[in-house]
């Protein structure tokens, strides 16, 4: 080969690009499918990706990165560029509250070695109160029926937490276990389909409206369908508190479309909760080849043994048990409000 000649470039199967790209090969098909992407297909019919197509979703990726819908992309792609100042003004606002808040962390640790400078023992609640920004968020309490009072803890529960198990394996009673050991936390039942207040709500508190109705055009874009369901959980979210949320099964009332949008919602832009548990049986709401490395699936086994953080690998620990729980929003939709009971 001649210095002027370069190896071309290797196809990669969905699989090799989602990885060098960060992302599933799943979000690759999404993207294909809103016309975002057009990869290659081999004489089998396999999707393969040249170094353009890599090119393309690397574009893709990073704007997906700044929080913006698939239809904010494909204006950004071709050419408008309003988006793309909305989607950096937003990342600049989350990049400088960031910044804010390590300023605040900072200030507070120097006050406490200044005071230790001078000869001054600051109080225990003091130090606590300068690392409770980036202390771990910790969870310990006493299983309720139908297990026999173990213990369940966990170090530190992340932003993103999953929570699932088969019908009558009490996940319910279980979430609201969970709700009721986290500090600043409210339990979102199934009880906000059909919520009498909620346009009250709205109504009275003007800029929650605001922010709702921001929320839901961003869902809107990304493929979600408006419904009251829908309305209710992004309410939810949008509302300054509490600081946490545990909801139960996140799918209902939801369309397949629109549990695909609201977890890119998720994670694309998050939220202001410091954890959000989503209990689910949906395979779009709780995707296990999607999930991020710092989520976590906790698996409420048939059996009722004690509930336990499935490993989200094949082969790992719960990853076959908690898979079987999981189905198509098609599927849950025939299940939809069944429940299982202890007799009389």
């Amino acid at each position: 080969m001649t210095p002027s000649q370069k190896p071309s470039f290797r196809c990669l199967t969905p699989a090799q690009a989602g990885a060098t790209l960060g992302v599933s090969a799943k979000a690759l098909r999404l993207y294909e499918q809103r016309g975002l992407l057009a990869p290659d297909r081999t004489r089998t019919g396999w999707r393969a990706y040249d170094a353009a197509a890599m090119a393309r979703a690397a574009e893709i990726v990073g704007l997906r990165r700044l929080g913006l819908s698939l239809a904010q992309v494909a204006r950004v792609l071709d050419g408008e560029p309003r988006d793309l100042d909305a989607g950096l003004a937003a990342h600049e606002a989350r990049l400088s509250e960031a910044g804010q808040r390590t300023a605040a962390a900072l200030a507070r640790v120097r006050a406490l070695r200044a005071d230790l400078a001078r000869g001054s023992l600051p109080a225990p609640a003091a130090v606590t109160r300068a690392l409770v920004e980036s202390a771990p968020l910790a969870i310990g309490f006493v299983l309720p029926w139908p297990w026999d009072g173990e213990w369940f803890a966990l170090h530190d529960l992340p932003r993103l937490s999953f929570l699932t198990g088969p019908l009558g394996s009490g996940k319910t009673r279980f979430a609201r276990g969970l709700a009721a050991a986290l500090p600043d936390v409210a339990f979102l039942g199934l009880d906000r389909l059909g919520d009498p207040d909620l346009a009250r709500r709205l109504a009275e508190d003007a800029p929650l409206a605001e922010r709702v109705e921001r929320r839901l055009a961003w869902l809107v874009e990304e493929g979600a369908e408006r419904s009251e369901a829908l309305t209710a959980l992004v309410v939810a979210l949008e509302t300054d508190a509490p600081a946490s949320l545990v909801i139960d099964m996140v799918e209902e009332g939801l369309s397949a479309a629109t549990q695909v949008a609201l977890m890119a919602h998720l994670r694309l832009r998050g939220t202001d909760k410091r954890a959000l548990v989503l209990m689910t049986r949906s395979s779009s709401i709780l995707d296990l080849d999607a999930l991020a490395p710092q989520e976590v699936v906790i698996l409420c086994p048939a059996n009722h043994d004690v509930p336990l953080l499935a490993v989200p690998h094949p082969g790992g620990r719960g990853y076959e048990a908690a898979a079987t729980c999981l189905a198509a929003p098609d599927v849950r939709a025939r299940t939809a409000g069944m429940m299982a009971v202890r007799p009389a």
